[in-house]
């Protein structure tokens, strides 16, 4: 079997860009990718042109040659770009051998140790930052059977917080957890924003409401500051999401100073990527909670990749609460209920693309360049809105 031709689509909402690419075969298979990147995803799709040569006449089950090809061949050090592109293209091969062994993709990863992937919502707080709006947003959560929870409140602080910002950002994190009890768990993202003494001091604030994880305290290849920052709370540190390769967890596993690493396979290489650095997060006892911020094939894909992982802990969830209009990209989408993915099914990742809601929805261009949104977190105050606007 050999790889044809390939196309990408994507599809716009007011704060991310989802990029669909699908591969065709000489046998009539086709296969499907999806990938979120902030920023750059004109950049990504004319990389995935680019390097045609690696992909039209490859056979989609010779995943390990194709990260050699994306990498290795190209000489230069694989960066966000790069391994976006082979997340796609990986993706939509593996969509391929499942379809061509008539198997759900899991099957083929080493098979499933669970019947069902816990969920969290993220995404449900595009509300005034105040501790009332808070507290009706987090009851929606709970209302769709959702028992864990993720959010930032920490407005567009970098660095240091202002006192008034400080003290505004625990109270809604309080409020919160008022509402939702000890029963439920909460995660607090703090998105890489801050100083290690910064971090520190939120982190000793925040202890006693207990929250699950905090989520990179401070910038992502800055492991002196994690490990400052380890070293001083008792709450258990998650970080992962902009990490791109394997090489990139190395230290932090060897240093011991992450509890719950957060790949994302969009970014990260694909699923056999990241299922080799979850292999390796277990020996050190780290458990994983991929990233998840995509549509219908990344969060299908994603329930694979966990129904196989022995170490795999809850999967991250935005689409209930922010552009629910994207679940229509396909079918079956995949639903919480009581606070549970159940597996896919279906040769495959088992997903069908609607190209015609796809289409119709394609994202703005701006001078011929796909428009990329983005959330300014650092400079817009209300960047939490997502563009959905106050509730």
């Amino acid at each position: 079997m050999k790889i044809t031709d390939f196309h990408t689509f994507v599809v716009g909402t007011p704060w991310r860009n989802l990029t669909y690419l699908v591969l065709e075969t000489d046998t009539g298979l086709t296969g499907v990718g999806e990938a979120r990147v902030v920023g750059k995803t004109h950049t990504v799709c004319e990389y995935v042109r680019d390097v045609r040569r690696h992909i039209v006449g490859h056979d989609p089950h010779d995943i390990e040659d194709l990260y050699r090809r994306f990498t290795l061949l190209d000489f230069g050090s694989a960066g966000e770009v790069v391994m976006t592109g082979l997340a796609l293209v990986e993706m939509a091969c593996w969509d391929i051998i499942g379809k061509a062994a008539s198997r759900p993709v899991y099957q083929l990863l080493g098979g499933k140790v669970r019947d069902s992937v816990p969920a969290y919502a993220n995404g449900w707080y595009t509300v005034e930052r105040e501790p009332e709006p808070f507290i009706k947003a987090a009851k929606r959560v709970l209302a769709k059977g959702y028992r864990a929870m993720k959010f930032d409140p920490f407005g567009n602080g970098d660095l240091e917080l202002s006192r008034g910002e400080f003290m505004k950002s625990i109270e809604l994190i309080e409020a919160v957890r008022d509402t939702i009890g000890f029963g439920n768990q909460m995660f607090i993202e703090m998105h890489g924003r801050f100083a290690p003494h910064q971090a520190v001091e939120i982190a000793k604030a925040i202890e006693p409401f207990k929250p699950d994880w905090i989520e990179e305290p401070c910038r992502p290849e800055d492991a002196g500051a994690l490990q400052h920052v380890a070293a001083h709370t008792s709450i258990p540190i998650a970080t992962g999401e902009r990490l791109y390769r394997a090489a990139q967890y190395r230290d932090l596993f060897e240093q011991r100073t992450v509890h719950i690493i957060q790949p994302d396979i969009n970014q990260c290489g694909g699923l056999l990527e990241v299922k080799k650095i979850a292999s390796t997060a277990e020996t050190y006892s780290v458990v994983v909670a991929p990233h998840n911020v995509g549509g219908i094939v990344s969060t299908t894909a994603a329930l694979h990749l966990m129904a196989t992982l022995r170490n795999g802990r809850i999967l991250e969830h935005f689409n209930d609460f922010v552009d629910e209009s994207i679940q229509a990209c396909g079918s079956p989408y995949p639903k919480v209920t009581d606070g549970q993915f159940a597996l896919p099914a279906g040769p495959g990742w088992g997903v069908e693309l609607d190209m015609d809601f796809i289409t119709k929805h394609a994202a703005k261009r701006m001078d011929g360049v796909i428009a990329d949104p983005g959330l300014n977190m650092f400079v817009d105050e209300n960047w939490n809105v997502r563009g959905k606007g106050d509730e």
